[in-house]
């Protein structure tokens, strides 16, 4: 077992609720721009003290509503400038928001509603107000109904003129740290989402932390642009450390309209998860194949990484020097400006970043902090800093957070980031923690002498095959799934003789990358999937991660299945986690194909 812990950077101050976030802030920097909207091509500059005032008009309608102290409040809305002026509305009138996310079922609505004793609710669009109504009926205590694409937004703002500016006052201070802030339901990638109570302290104490430890991030001048979805709680603390720090933010939830709103908005750092800047590398390769330069591409990425690696190691050969400048010039350049042209860091998070491509980022300047944590700490508990930084690792603990790991190899994390408990469920939370306050995580990871933590896979998904060996799928996956075709992975193999996988094809990428062996980029995906060239490429990502491991842990068959992994298809979480249960119940037979009488099936494609 090995521990290590940081000092916190910012004494705690319990008294203080999230409100004094934005309260200091605004006294610091009344002026400065806090966030910024779409204005046609370009974004027109919310300041502090406008965005303060917004917040206010809003509360003091939530008061003038009947609300009370401490009351939930349901929120459905894509990531936008709204979402963040209603989270902090509600805090200042001293309710709790509950976050849902914009594509959840109805009955998850109903669920998560009941569950939390909601008595109001609030909808962006016509239709997350209908699937709401289809369980209305189920939810006599929901006394409350506000859709923003109907004007009630404004609606809210006429309502509080006569609350004043005392009530709003004594309501915006009467939460204390130790008090609920808001309560998130987990992703539930196994069983049904469980409410994780997070307090005034946890976003506060971590945000002053975080500011502390990112200063370079956070500097003055900083921006981001938020495409994540804000019911996350991963983008709900950077929004919420945003307005900390004074950093500006700008949003854009359609990703199909990301890359023009980088290059206006030119933000200073990025909030993403790894399949992000693997489909930003993907789709680059496969441009240039088109183009006839991906040989050229390849080159450039092989020089990226080893003069990133030769950074490390303390000395850059002048050869190697001189092709990066090439490069450079070349390559490098033109994904830099793709991005913005101005960001120098990305925050990334949810799963492992693979270190060939954080050295590959990082020598085009742009350097990916990849961090740990989960729902139950509020988003960040590691996370790699400017000043310590380590490729493959998802850095050192922040300041007041402890990291150990369990004799099994658990990580266990303890501080001011660790969530009250989940709602109404002592058994489950008593669960959770160890007898000395460590909240246990459930994944498996190692620290090094300097207190980096590696995450190497998930306790309950462990394999364990017929012949008694252990595996972790998620090291064989994250290494397979870097391949352009690939949509995603599902290592398998739990009490059988070997192991296996089910593969989904990507299908953005599969027209491009069929255009670029020349073939038909319209070809069904039915027909894909037992194309040979397609399982020729994905056998060979396979064979590569076999490589890094034993043969009883390799992967001995695949099947390419004519299905997409979706979050409406239930596969997914929102934050695009697989729900491993389901896949695996969903198609058992496909898995049980796998494990015919003879291995003469090894690089099968099944259609299904």
């Amino acid at each position: 077992m090995r521990e290590f812990h940081t000092a916190v950077a910012v004494e705690p101050r319990p008294q203080d609720n999230v409100t004094e976030l934005l309260r200091q802030r605004v006294l610091a920097t009344p002026n400065t721009a806090l966030f910024a909207l779409p204005d046609g091509n370009g974004w027109r500059d919310i300041s502090c003290s406008d965005f303060e005032a917004e917040v206010r008009e809003v509360a003091k309608g939530l008061i003038a509503s009947g609300l009370k102290p401490g009351e939930k409040v349901g929120f459905i809305c894509k990531t936008k400038y709204e979402w963040t002026l209603i989270d902090f509305a509600i805090w200042y009138a001293g309710i709790v928001m509950v976050p849902i996310y914009e594509t959840s079922a109805p009955e998850q609505i109903r669920w998560i509603l009941e569950d939390s004793e909601a008595v109001a609710i609030i909808v962006e669009t016509t239709e997350h107000f209908a699937k709401f109504d289809e369980v209305r009926a189920d939810l006599p205590e929901i006394r409350l109904t506000w859709q923003l694409d109907t004007g009630d937004l404004q609606k809210l703002r006429l309502a509080g003129s006569n609350v004043s500016e005392s009530e709003l006052e004594s309501r915006r201070a009467q939460a204390k740290g130790s008090d609920i802030a808001t309560l998130i339901y987990t992703s539930g990638t196994t069983g049904r989402p469980k409410g994780c109570v997070l307090t005034h302290s946890n976003f506060v104490e971590l945000s002053r932390n975080s500011a502390s430890a990112l200063s370079e991030v956070v500097a003055p001048g900083a921006s981001t642009l938020l495409f994540i979805t804000l019911a996350h709680v991963f983008a709900r603390f950077i929004s919420t450390l945003a307005v900390h720090a004074g950093v500006k933010v700008g949003h854009q939830a359609d990703t199909s309209q990301l890359l023009p709103a980088l290059g206006s908005f030119k933000p200073s750092f990025l909030l993403a998860v790894p399949r992000v800047f693997e489909k930003v590398y993907n789709s680059s390769e496969q441009k240039a194949e088109s183009g006839g330069k991906g040989k050229i591409f390849r080159n450039a990425a092989l020089v990226a990484v080893a003069h990133s690696k030769a950074v490390d190691a303390g000395h850059v050969p002048l050869g190697l020097a001189l092709k990066f400048r090439l490069f450079d010039a070349l390559v490098y350049k033109k994904l830099r400006s793709a991005l913005g042209g101005n960001v120098k860091y990305a925050v990334s998070g949810s799963a492992p970043l693979s270190p060939y491509l954080g050295h590959f980022y990082r020598s085009l300047g742009i350097m990916i902090l990849e961090g740990y944590g989960l729902t139950e700490t509020t988003a960040p508990a590691t996370v790699n800093l400017t000043t310590r930084f380590k490729i493959g690792t998802v850095g050192p603990a922040l300041p007041g957070v402890s990291v150990k790991t369990a004799d099994d190899g658990e990580i266990l994390i303890k501080g001011i980031n660790i969530f009250a408990g989940y709602w109404k469920n002592e058994a489950a939370t008593k669960a959770a923690m160890t007898e000395d306050g460590y909240f246990k995580t459930g994944d498996l990871g190692s620290l090094d002498d300097e207190g980096y933590l590696t995450i190497t896979g998930r306790k309950k998904d462990i394999i364990v095959t017929a012949g008694g060996k252990n595996v972790s799928p998620s090291q064989l996956e994250d290494s397979i799934r870097s391949n352009p075709l690939i949509g995603q992975i599902i290592v398998v193999g739990d009490q059988k003789p070997f192991v296996g996988a089910l593969v989904t094809l990507d299908p953005e990428m599969l027209p491009v990358w069929l255009n670029n062996q020349g073939e038909d980029p319209n070809m069904a995906l039915e027909l894909a999937a037992k194309h040979p060239k397609v399982l020729a490429e994905i056998q060979k990502s396979v064979d590569r991660a076999n490589s890094k491991v034993s043969r009883a842990e390799s992967v001995r068959k695949f099947l390419v299945i004519p299905h997409q992994l979706t979050e409406a298809s239930g596969h997914l979480t929102p934050k695009l986690s697989v729900k491993r249960d389901v896949v695996l119940r969903d198609f058992s037979h496909e898995i049980e194909s796998l494990y015919g009488p003879d291995d003469a099936t090894e690089g099968l494609s099944v259609t299904g």
